[in-house]
């Protein structure tokens, strides 16, 4: 079903003969009728996608108006009904059709008509769905009746979506401020970098640019479950839990279910758009249909939660993209990263579990009647293809609250989450005569996670809603009802303290340091030796080649001191090592002579590239050229050949502007 019909116009008349005695009074005939498209789009907080057709949110009224030819309608004579439809094979048991007969006043529980205003042969009609009707394209129907003579006319099309401004929709959320963040606002920032080192991109949701909507409605249109069972699976749109599956399905590829994105983290994108390209959703949808529904190339994690965010967005659902600083990739489900190193910190063995430096996902808000009380609110929805959930690449939702509190067995993928913001990481250093044990406690993973604060463009920290403060009682808890057995070794009452320092200036194009600090916390001298080694990483954690390694040095450690170590990171080193992510894991091991133990510390540099300064070239007004001056200095000393800005925004033409240099 399209929208093959425009919002106002000439009615067309299917008469409907019925026997009886002859008309009293003359048929009642539409000749035109007018569904208000910009009227109702600023009632219902739609008017940015468009005055081209009627979109509206469950559960608020709309006004249409009906003219009729030769006489006005007449109460008490005429009799006015309303078929509206969605899907393609509506049927009233399943939600998706329903038999609207005006009436004096409108029922909160189903569709409704009501006479709003008369003006000779005009009539405004206010229509009104139920705030649990599914959402979607449908279509409407008018049925005039008068005496024993009626007909019908098609009287356009118009969209459903979710009303977070209605308190019995299942997306309402209280905070004006709040939907105005998290459904209207169409640009935002994504969190990236590491936990040492935030910083934010901008991006370009998109959510009421042109097309997006109806790009969205066939994503759900061309889900398998739609596919396969086309009633049961318009029957459902009314519950954001089962919309919010079926977009996290279908943002990926993975299940050759034609879905929106291609993930790819080799580095290799000649193919394709680098993911680290994109700097919006439009851009990213558009192609998608452009090219029949085949995925593109290609997406990481926040291109993913983006993606998914605009869509539930454009739907009407809450959502904001967050970032998880050392997520977890448990891939064995028991709660550990295990990670092996050699004597000199490289990696001495491949493990399928991975600590990603950033990872992001989506969260809706919802309410789950599918659940015990309790669970309403923000849920996880995390479309990046990492593990399967009932047999297919989604994951969510998954209600916060249930993180936090380690309710393992409630839906949807609560374990993997958990681990994602718990796990343990346990360090094996493989030594010459065996292994030996060393962990990282879990307070290292989950780190600072962030998401936009609403109203401002700064970081909101929530790292308190998935998880107690580490060591408190709460958190104990938590882990014993998740069967979570912590082995960690107690590291504040460790005799040396290992850590990671960079030096400033770690710029792309420059030499930088970076230093193993001992710190020897007991009153005796401790002889030990320190072993650095760097290597280019991605941000999913996959390691690259060297590119800085010191060579074992014995160092002596008087009471109470600190010493250093230091590692010059040469840029003719790592230049064309360093992946898109412009990152490098280092490594330092510290071996204890007196005590014989092994420490490891860990530390992701973000490498960080020139700025880029935007400048406004004189004052904006409206319905005038802006422009607009992007500069950036070149840090290195060969010149830069083909480079190339993109600027993506609301309001360009064509919604992007490509510069090459």
């Amino acid at each position: 079903m399209g929208f093959s019909l425009p919002s106002f116009g000439t009615a067309r008349r299917v008469p409907r003969v019925r026997a009886g005695p002859a008309a009293a009074f003359a048929e009642l005939v539409l000749e035109t009728w007018d569904l208000h498209c910009d009227r109702n789009g600023r009632e219902h907080r739609t008017a940015a996608m468009g005055c081209k057709q009627l979109v509206v949110r469950r559960g608020q009224p709309f006004t249409i108006t009906l003219r009729f030819s030769g006489r006005g309608y007449e109460e008490g004579v005429d009799k006015l009904s309303f078929n509206v439809e969605t899907g393609p094979c509506p049927s009233e048991t399943s939600g998706t059709s329903s038999h609207i007969v005006m009436t004096d006043c409108p029922e909160e529980s189903c569709w409704s008509a009501v006479v709003q205003q008369q003006d000779g042969e005009s009539l405004s009609v206010s229509l009104c769905s139920p705030p649990n009707a599914r959402i979607g394209r449908y279509s409407m129907t008018l049925e005039t009746c008068t005496d024993y003579q009626g007909s019908s006319y098609q009287i356009g099309d118009f969209v459903l979506l979710f009303n977070p401004w209605h308190p019995e929709d299942t997306v309402f959320m209280r905070d004006e401020n709040e939907r105005q963040e998290y459904v209207l606002s169409q640009n935002g920032l994504i969190y990236q970098g590491t936990c040492d080192y935030i910083f934010s991109i901008p991006w370009n949701f998109g959510q009421f640019e042109d097309d997006v909507l109806a790009i969205c409605l066939n994503m759900l249109d061309i889900n398998p479950k739609h596919l396969r069972d086309q009633n049961r699976d318009c029957s459902r749109r009314n519950d954001p839990v089962y919309i919010g599956r079926v977009v996290s399905a279908m943002v990926n590829c993975n299940d050759e279910d034609r879905g929106v994105l291609f993930g790819r983290w080799d580095n290799c994108y000649d193919d394709g758009m680098s993911p680290m390209a994109w700097i919006g959703s439009v851009d990213i949808l558009k192609r998608w249909k452009k090219f029949g529904c085949q995925p593109v190339k290609y997406g990481q994690c926040w291109v993913f939660a983006a993606v998914a965010c605009t869509v539930m967005r454009c739907l009407g659902i809450p959502s904001r993209v967050v970032t998880n600083y050392n997520s977890a990739h448990d891939t064995n489900a028991n709660l550990t990263i295990d990670r092996y190193v050699n004597e000199r910190g490289e990696q001495e063995r491949y493990s399928w579990d991975k600590i990603w430096n950033f990872h992001c996902w989506v969260e809706s808000w919802m309410a789950r009647p599918d659940l015990a009380a309790g669970y309403d609110g923000w849920q996880v929805l995390d479309p990046t293809p990492q593990e399967k959930s009932e047999g297919v690449y989604c994951c969510g939702p998954a209600p916060v609250k249930a993180i936090k509190e380690g309710d393992m067995l409630l839906k949807y993928d609560i374990p993997f989450i958990f681990a994602e913001v718990n796990a343990d990481v346990v360090y094996w250093v493989v030594q010459g005569d065996g292994m030996q044990k060393q962990s990282i406690r879990s307070s290292d993973v989950g780190k600072f996670i962030s998401t936009k604060s609403v109203g401002r463009d700064s970081r909101e920290d929530i790292t308190h809603n998935y998880k107690y403060p580490e060591g408190s009682e709460e958190e104990r808890a938590v882990f014993e009802k998740a069967e979570h057995q912590k082995k960690s070794i107690g590291e504040e009452d460790e005799g040396l303290h290992l850590r990671i320092k960079v030096s400033e200036g770690a710029n792309k194009g420059s030499d930088f340091d970076v230093f193993a600090v001992v710190n020897n916390n007991t009153d005796e001298e401790r002889v030990c030796r320190v072993t650095l080694c760097a290597r280019a990483t991605s941000h999913n954690g996959t390691l690259g080649p060297q590119c800085g390694l010191t060579d074992p040095a014995d160092i002596d450690v008087e009471p109470r001191a600190e010493k250093r170590v230091p590692l010059r990171i040469l840029y003719e080193e790592y230049k064309d090592k360093l992946t898109q992510d412009n990152l490098i894991k280092v490594v330092a091991l510290l071996k204890d002579h007196q005590t014989g133990d092994v420490i490891v510390a860990v530390r992701d540099i973000y490498v960080e590239n020139p700025p880029i300064k935007i400048r406004i070239l004189g004052e904006p007004m409206q319905n005038r050229k802006l422009v607009a001056e992007i500069s950036l200095v070149n840090p290195l000393t060969v010149p830069l050949n083909g480079c190339v800005f993109v600027v993506e925004g609301t309001g360009l033409t064509e919604g992007q502007l490509v510069k090459e240099l």
